[in-house]
């Protein structure tokens, strides 16, 4: 496993190392070289300087800082940031420090004093850390305290990035690892079954899983205590599995919840007959907070064919398995336990891209008047949740996000009830019911009126027309919005209904020099006209929505 390397900082380095910090008219995003062992990730790529010069910043990049991602320093000059060489430069002249990892007790001594830093903080694990960085008087936005139940604050969400990363990483390792194909294969030499894949969790890292090992072919199953997720894991290929015990898992904010010790009994009965059956595990299950739970028992374990893989996404908080052995790879039982703590850093280029990307969005939200200033507006529920220290001062945790209120419900207007003639103050029926009583009365006496002096050709027709007329509301007219378009799709018969009717009025004139000279004829060919377009239309539709579910 490579291992990061650290900065080579100079704590007691002289002022002409370093750039001055002086007072200018625009802010500076600095982006160091990550020091945790193990991390190949950057805090920004040559794509997203660009964007942030844009908005009026000056971008200045370590140098080295993006080489374990494949993003070279010439990329960075190219892209218009500023190479400086060591840590201690990079963050003397920053005004802004962008960091994937939290900062080192040494990086927080560079930490410019008033400060801003963004980056993963984890401030209910990391209270030492807190209480430095508040010590320096920095403004901290960390990205892991993201209200995500905010529909806005997607665009910023770098756990949902990440941990996509993460879920697609561990399926390669898990293929990596297993002895045999994922899908099935019929060759001349015999036949091999799928590989049989069960994924505790269906967060985003476990949906990602999902969908990575059954576009491979494997037969893939899934479990959450969030029942809600259940869809979401068929719609992606899998099969969710039922733990025989009914507890609601949700535990707000996206995350799942303890459970109950009858729910966690059922669930363990629940993954040990899965692990008998499976060739793979893939476990996901973190509360933020808190260790990792157990799901994965010894006996587990040795219950699993030989060749079998489990990999424990989890193992830096201490793993889901009781085998496993964070940051390493390690066979027990002949099941390989895979308990990498770097499965993001493993594809650092694509998590890189998309954490810069999380990061310029937040940007374009602290600097909407893109003039190269920064703005933390606490009045902001998704920045005032990002924001853990403010010029000093802890502000974490964060109120809960405000609910919006319900919108009242609009007042009914009073439906005005006609007295009877006897005038003796009782109500009669409503106007609604009254009123289409006399609607269909007065239709009656109509048809009836028309019926008694039109031919009898007439008259079937118009029977035909109001029944059509009848029939295309209750078609059209009473169906809710969100169908409209697969109604379109589907509505060609009707049309094409419509099309041979407006054929027979019109084909006397086809293939003759006269031209239509009445009415009807004028109509049918305009039906004609209006109905092709009309089948046209539903035919793209269909094949449109067709292909939003082709591979």
């Amino acid at each position: 496993m490579q291992t990061g390397v650290p900065n080579a900082t100079v704590p007691g380095s002289s002022p002409a190392a370093v750039i001055p910090a002086t007072s200018r008219s625009v802010q500076r995003i600095g982006v160091p070289r990550e020091v945790f062992p193990g991390e190949k990730r950057v805090a920004t790529v040559p794509e997203v300087v660009e964007k942030l010069i844009k908005l009026g910043f000056k971008v200045v990049v370590e140098s080295g800082a993006g080489d374990l991602a494949n993003f070279s320093d010439d990329t960075y000059r190219a892209a218009g940031a500023e190479v400086v060489a060591g840590a201690a430069a990079l963050w003397a002249a920053a005004d802004i420090v962008f960091k994937v990892r939290g900062p080192t007790a040494e990086e927080v001594g560079l930490l410019r004093e008033g400060g801003t830093l963004v980056s993963f903080i984890w401030p209910a694990q990391n209270p030492e850390l807190m209480q430095q960085l508040a010590a320096k008087k920095a403004t901290v936005l960390a990205i892991d305290a993201l209200p995500r139940t905010l529909s806005r604050a997607q665009k910023m969400d770098a756990l949902t990035s990440q941990a996509g990363v993460a879920g697609y990483r561990a399926v390669i390792e898990a293929a990596n690892a297993f002895g045999r194909f994922f899908s099935g294969q019929i060759t001349a030499a015999g036949k091999v079954p799928p590989a049989k894949v069960f994924i505790a969790g269906a967060g985003v890292a476990g949906l990602a899983a999902i969908g990575t090992a059954a576009s491979l072919g494997a037969i893939v199953r899934a479990n959450d205590t969030r029942a809600e997720v259940a869809d979401q894991v068929v719609s992606l290929g899998g099969e969710f599995v039922q733990v025989d015990y009914v507890e609601e898992g949700s535990g707000g904010g996206g995350y799942a919840k303890v459970m109950s010790e009858g729910f966690q009994q059922a669930q363990r009965e629940m993954y040990a007959k899965q692990a008998k059956d499976v060739d793979i595990i893939i476990t996901t299950a973190l509360i933020p907070g808190r260790p990792a739970p157990k799901l994965i028992t010894a006996e587990m374990v040795r219950s699993m064919k030989p060749g079998s893989v489990i990999v424990d996404m989890a193992a830096e908080q201490g793993g889901n398995c009781e085998l496993t052995e964070p940051g390493q790879a390690v066979v027990r039982h002949g099941v390989t336990i895979v308990g990498y703590t770097d499965l993001v850093s493993r594809l650092a280029k694509q998590s890189s891209t998309l954490y810069a990307s999380n990061l310029f969005r937040l940007t374009e939200e602290l600097c909407k008047t893109k003039d190269g200033i920064i703005n933390v507006n606490m009045e902001d529920e998704a920045i005032r949740g990002l924001t853990v220290t403010k010029d000093g001062s802890i502000t974490w945790p964060a109120p809960a996000p405000k609910v919006a209120a319900a919108p009242a419900a609009a007042a009914k207007p009073v439906a005005v009830v006609a007295k009877p003639k006897g005038g003796h103050g009782q109500s009669s029926e409503p106007a609604s019911g009254s009123s289409m009583a006399i609607t269909f009365g007065v239709a009656a006496v109509l048809f009836w009126l028309i019926g008694a002096s039109a031919p009898a050709a007439f008259l079937s027709h118009f029977t035909v027309f109001v029944l059509a007329c009848f029939v295309g509301y209750m078609v059209v007219w009473n169906v809710k919005p969100a169908l409209h378009t697969p109604l379109m799709s589907v509505t060609n018969a009707i049309s094409s209904i419509i099309a041979i009717g407006a054929l027979v009025q019109v084909s006397p004139w086809i293939g003759t020099s006269n031209r239509p000279n009445d009415l009807i004829s004028w109509v049918a060919a305009a039906a004609i006209v209006l109905t092709a377009i009309n089948m046209f239309g539903g035919f793209a539709v269909t094949q449109r929505m067709l292909a939003m579910f082709r591979k």
